[in-house]
């Protein structure tokens, strides 16, 4: 047994272990309705996250057989971020206005069509899709939420009940990316490379019908465009410094897991490969990506169980201090242990188990600051400094190790911007409301919780 697939069972066997001892530990949830509410969000969130995860694994693959060269691949990679960095908060806005679940039909609707792009061998068609699922990546990451958020607090849910869901929607999110690698090489086999994309538009078709049927819609602020509601966040981001250090927060960490998403490989791929044969494990490759991805899959299920946990015991504030400044130490062991799998493995494992930490946290976070009215588009304005740090390390030709040491520093950063906001709200000492309050109830919107 390799030490990838022996790294998968044993952090499974702690995954178990940890969930039912979550289970048992923390009290039931006897809110009327909640339970339902929660399976509504989940089942549509986890179709949501299934039609990403199916295109993931063969993006790559797809444009190389088609004939793409390095750097075309590249700028089609480049082009997707971008298109998130400058579309993405147009479209934050058209939910805040709009409708959060009409924002959500648009992203399956967005998505589809970036599917039927991958069908044609043409660059500036394939430059299209790009573009579209950067668009239906903003929606992604950011509508969804809002809709939770705001029909949580309407129906009147306590504001603890909503770290569970976010916990939650972590583990499912971990569950559907492994199961959705598996049929998208199941389809892939048999049909070639673009038949994931196919399974991934007849999900999310799936996924537009299911919204109809199940979601109601809720808004933002109704009455500004797009200039007053970009106005509105920037003035919110400016006054109130929570929300800005949430959202440098955000960008430091998930733009150097998105730059990790890109190294790994070549992090854990020996310096002397061996020759691309069936090995003895039956692997066919010089690193068992399926084995290593189920690993980090697992990690991150793990991470959310041991939010849930600490979230009992502790404030978010607090404990992701220590959450930030582990996961800047983990990315240093590519940079000090070069070629050492074994150690180098460990730390990838460590750093996907503070990425399943993070999201339930910085979510919650998220709920509790962020004003409702613009919260979309205050989402995707968060995500603005991300895609531009991933596209700046993209397009530089920098080592691997130089390229982890941006990490650590981005990392670093973080935790020191966590910290002050930890410093800055036991200063305050600010009541606990719930989440997504009208802003007039707790004497300005910089102080919404």
């Amino acid at each position: 047994m390799n030490i990838f697939l022996g790294g998968f069972w044993f952090l499974a066997g702690v995954c178990a272990v940890i969930y039912f001892v979550t289970r048992a530990a923390l009290p039931a949830v006897t809110a009327p309705g909640f339970a339902q509410f929660q399976r509504s969000y989940l089942l549509v969130y986890m179709l949501a996250m299934a039609g990403d995860w199916l295109q993931g694994p063969h993006v790559y693959a797809l444009y190389d057989s088609y004939g793409m060269s390095a750097h075309q691949i590249e700028v089609l990679f480049v082009a997707g971020f971008g298109s998130s960095m400058i579309f993405g908060t147009v479209v934050g806005s058209f939910a805040d206005r709009y409708g959060r679940r009409a924002n959500c039909i648009l992203y399956g609707i967005l998505y589809s069509m970036a599917c039927v792009t991958k069908h044609f061998n043409n660059f500036w068609v394939l430059m299209l899709g790009r573009l579209l699922g950067g668009m239906a990546t903003s929606i992604l990451y950011s509508a969804f939420e809002s809709w939770l958020i705001y029909e949580h607090n309407k129906r009147g849910y306590e504001s603890d009940l909503l770290g569970n869901i976010f916990s939650h929607a972590v583990l499912g999110n971990s569950l559907v990316a492994i199961v959705s690698g598996l049929v998208a090489q199941k389809f892939a086999d048999m049909f070639g490379f673009v038949a994931p994309f196919d399974v991934s538009m007849a999900v999310l078709g799936v996924l537009v019908v299911v919204i109809i049927m199940t979601w109601s819609e809720n808004y933002g602020d109704k009455t500004s465009n797009f200039r007053q509601s970009f106005t509105t966040a920037l003035n919110a981001i400016r006054t109130d410094p929570k929300i800005l250090c949430l959202g440098l927060i955000q960008s430091l960490f998930e733009g150097s897991m998105y730059v990790f998403v890109l190294e790994w490989t070549p992090a854990l791929t020996p310096v002397t490969p061996k020759d691309d044969k069936m090995t003895e494990d039956g692997h066919r490759g010089v690193i068992p990506h399926g084995h290593i991805f189920a690993a980090f899959m697992v990690a991150i299920m793990l991470g959310s169980s041991v939010f849930k946990l600490l979230s009992k015991y502790t404030s978010v504030e607090s404990f992701m201090r220590f959450v930030l400044f582990l996961a800047a130490l983990t990315l240093v062991t590519p940079v000090m242990f070069p070629g050492n799998q074994l150690v180098v493995f460990i730390g990838f494992l460590v750093f996907e188990m503070c990425v399943g930490i993070f999201w339930p946290s910085l979510a919650t976070m998220r709920g509790k600051y962020v004003p409702e009215e613009t919260r979309a588009t205050t989402m995707n304005i968060f995500r603005i400094p991300l895609n531009f740090v991933v596209v700046v390390i993209l397009l530089q030709n920098l080592s691997m190790g130089m390229i982890f040491q941006c990490c650590v520093f981005f990392l670093l950063c973080a935790t020191v911007l966590q910290h002050w906001l930890y410093k800055h709200i036991s200063g305050k000492l600010l009541p606990k409301v719930s989440w997504g309050q009208a802003p007039s109830q707790q004497g300005g919107m910089g102080e919404t919780v």
